[in-house]
C-alpha cells in the first residue's frame, strides 16, 4: 500500500494550507516532508487541506480557489459511509459551480474521505 502522503501528491518544499484539519499525526508527516505549513490560507498554496463538516461549508470552494496556484488543488475531506452529511455528488457540484472539477478520490484515513478538486485547465 502507498503511503498516504504519495496519493496525496504531497512533495517537500510545498505551501499547504489546513483548513479545518485537526490531525496531530498527519500535520507531523507533513512537516518531516519539509513542506511549508500553515493553519490560514495563503496565496500560491500547492495544496490546500479543507475539512468539510456540512454541505454549506462547500461554498468555500470558490474562496479557497483564489488560494492555491494555477496547477494547484484542493483536497475536500469529509466523513465516510452512509451516514455522513456530504456525499461525492455535494462535493462534485460545489466543485463546478466554482469552476473547478474533481480528479481523485481516496481514503484519507478509517474516518475520513478527501477528494481533490482542482482549477479547470480551460481556466488556468
Amino acid at each position: 500500500m502507498r503511503p498516504r502522503l504519495v496519493k496525496l501528491g504531497v512533495k517537500k518544499d510545498q505551501r499547504i494550507s489546513l483548513i479545518g484539519l485537526d490531525e496531530p499525526d498527519f500535520t507531523q508527516d507533513l512537516e518531516a516532508t519539509g513542506a511549508s505549513l500553515s493553519r490560514r490560507l495563503r496565496r500560491e498554496s500547492d495544496i490546500i487541506f479543507f475539512y468539510a463538516r456540512d454541505p454549506s461549508e462547500l461554498g468555500r470552494l470558490a474562496e479557497l480557489r483564489r488560494y492555491i496556484k494555477p496547477n494547484g488543488a484542493i483536497w475536500v475531506l469529509r466523513r465516510k459511509g452512509k451516514g455522513a452529511a456530504i456525499k461525492d455528488t455535494d462535493v462534485i457540484e460545489a466543485s463546478l459551480a466554482a469552476r473547478m472539477v474533481d480528479n481523485k478520490i481516496v481514503a484519507f484515513s478509517e474516518e475520513l474521505a478527501a477528494m481533490r478538486v482542482v482549477i479547470r485547465l480551460v481556466d488556468r
